[in-house]
């Protein structure tokens, strides 16, 4: 008994001291738990007339801000929760941003007015539930974890996109991103499922470090077979299915105008900002982990005894019949079993049915790295061409829109390709630079910075403008610099950011992410990125026209912002200017961030 007993025991204390030691990595997503909680108690209804939910969750906020913050150094990148989660400098970075951007969004609803104080702590709760998924998004060390964060970012989100009851739009925008968001986690699931079934694993570390046995030139020389090809392929493109999804690129990018039509301002400035952080910190996540090996993961000594290949894994349902882990030898078909029996089952490793092929040398992590080259070229095409036409879409169809929502919206779709971008020029300057590759996705961290302050501040003065003149239609800003000139100024701003022109932060951006193409040799990027942004000055000066040099409308209505909605607008416009001229800050801040990943 006590033999039995024992292992146990000696497991239990394992997990429980593992799970001690790792709430040091994960206070800041420890404390929006908590704060999620008291905005579930403040529900009560003697609760409610006590306490503020926006003070609840402002304080939360800050707090896990606090906690969580870039001034938490990492030494050494560690595994939280027996490897589902990594916490290292990349983690703490996009943690940061989304902490940062949980309490600049409390402050906007406030001062916006939406949600009201009945509906408030549910819509707050809903945001920090998001958040926390986000957060798990963004340190994702496993397959079953990227899922889960996506899942537990994107169901919060339909609800908030039916924030505004008793509209219609609001009703068929919250349907739809359901809709969609329902097929792209079927997708994703199948995929997981996939490479969870070659590989036999689903531990990124470990995944790479099997697919880079697999690819290894000693075992492409007894031919891995087309249908394992097949099945990694079919499988790497279903996960990043998924991730298209939460980034609204193309082609999975259909739910995205209309939701953001039918939502408030306020929700798009969260599903535009946040949403698209976290989900570049997980396309980055994925594609550095089967790309490359990372320097701190010491494989389990049985990685290096991977099978060669397992004779017809799949059956004719496509289901694994025998896990790689449990026959670490090829199997060979025996005299005894017809052709028909050795496609629809696998036989037990047995000394008789089973013959061991000469399996390849365990290879170390430069070998690894160097055998990873085919993933890699996988996957900068795939995501260059998914870059490709995000971008170009983007721009080319938010031209002829009329409503703000659905302009930026688009503008939103454009802007995810061009922080696609540095994620190719990555992996094709990993095997060989691996500094640059560090750079690159250092670019595409220090736009998300940027993107930050550059969306919700376009979103603060929809909302704003909204509750002034009551319409959405970029025909109704006509003539706004004479009746608001700040909103008017801080608005040219922004847009002239998102463009990329001095002297604005978003000019150094695209500078850095246009600089990392160069570097990977991906011309054609660089050009349709160029060309996309002269398309961008399109419908990005026609905002800019109709505010400042078009005549006021017969109808149109006067805007007067109050002291403390002016304030906040001018104070999220103001980084993007002085970023301009102070950027190596944010720029150092984005390179610690990425000096793990390579």
């Amino acid at each position: 008994m006590q033999r039995i007993i024992d292992p146990f025991s000696n497991l239990i204390q394992s997990l429980v001291g593992d799970t001690l030691a790792s709430t040091a990595g994960f206070r800041g997503e420890l404390v929006l738990c908590a704060t999620i909680v008291l905005l579930l108690l403040a529900r009560l209804p003697r609760a409610t007339s006590r306490v503020s939910s926006f003070w609840i969750t402002l304080i939360g906020s800050a707090t896990a801000l606090y906690l969580a913050g870039p001034w938490n150094a990492v030494e050494k990148p560690a595994e939280l929760f027996t490897g589902l989660l990594v916490y290292d400098s990349f983690t703490v970075y996009f943690r940061t941003l989304l902490f940062f951007f949980a309490v600049l969004f409390a402050i906007f609803t406030r001062i916006s007015g939406v949600p009201d104080e009945d509906a408030a702590p549910d819509v707050y709760a809903l945001v920090l539930g998001a958040t926390l998924g986000m957060c798990i998004m963004a340190s994702a060390n496993h397959m079953l974890m990227v899922f889960l964060g996506v899942e537990m970012a994107s169901v919060p989100s339909y609800a908030l996109a039916g924030l505004i009851k008793g509209r219609r739009k609001s009703s068929e925008a919250a349907l739809k991103y359901a809709v969609y968001g329902a097929g792209a986690a079927g997708i994703m699931l199948y995929g997981i499922s996939l490479l969870a079934g070659v590989l036999g694993s689903v531990h990124i570390p470990t995944m790479a470090v099997r697919l880079a046995e697999l690819l290894q030139p000693a075992n492409l020389e007894h031919g891995i077979g087309a249908d394992t090809h097949m099945v990694l392929a079919l499988g790497g493109l279903m996960v990043l299915v998924g991730v298209a999804f939460k980034l609204s690129a193309v082609p999975f990018h259909f739910w995205c105008p209309d939701v953001f039509e039918g939502a408030s301002a306020e929700v798009n400035a969260f599903l535009s900002v946040a949403s698209k952080a976290a989900a570049l910190a997980l396309l980055a996540r994925v594609a550095v982990g089967f790309g490359y090996i990372p320097a701190w993961f010491e494989p389990p000594t049985q990685v290096a005894a991977t099978p060669v290949h397992v004779a017809a894994p799949l059956n004719v349902a496509g289901q694994l019949n025998v896990a790689p882990e449990i026959v670490p030898v090829a199997l060979v078909q025996d005299d005894a079993v017809d052709d028909h029996a050795l496609v629809n089952d696998v036989k037990p490793a047995t000394a008789k049915s089973a013959v061991a092929k000469p399996a390849a040398v365990p290879l170390d992590r430069a070998a690894q790295v160097a055998a990873l080259g085919p993933a890699r070229e996988f996957l900068w095409k795939v995501l260059a061409f998914m870059a490709i036409i995000t971008c170009t879409f983007g721009n080319l169809a938010a031209y002829g829109q009329t409503n703000i929502k659905r302009l930026l919206a688009y503008s939103t779709i454009a802007q995810a390709g061009y922080m696609i971008m540095p994620v190719p020029a990555a992996m094709v300057l990993a095997g060989n630079d691996p500094a640059a590759a560090r750079a690159a996705m250092a670019a595409m961290a220090f736009y998300a910075g940027i993107y930050v302050f550059m969306n919700l501040g376009a979103f603060a003065v929809v909302a704003l403008v909204r509750n002034q003149i009551h319409s959405e239609e970029i025909a109704d800003y006509a003539g706004l610099i004479r009746r608001s000139p700040v909103v008017a100024v801080c608005f040219t701003i922004i847009l002239l950011s998102l463009i990329g022109l001095p002297p604005m932060a978003g000019l150094i951006g695209k500078l850095l992410i246009f600089y990392s193409l160069v570097q990977a040799e991906l011309w054609l990027l660089l050009v349709v990125g160029g060309l996309n942004t002269v398309i961008s000055l399109l419908y990005y000066l026609r905002v800019i026209k109709v505010m400042t040099i078009d005549p006021e409308l017969e109808q149109s209505r006067p805007v007067h912002l109050a002291f403390v909605p002016g304030t906040y607008l001018v104070a999220i416009t103001v980084p993007i200017v002085l970023l301009f001229f102070a950027w190596n800050q944010l720029n150092q801040m984005s390179l610690a961030a990425a000096a793990n990943l390579f």
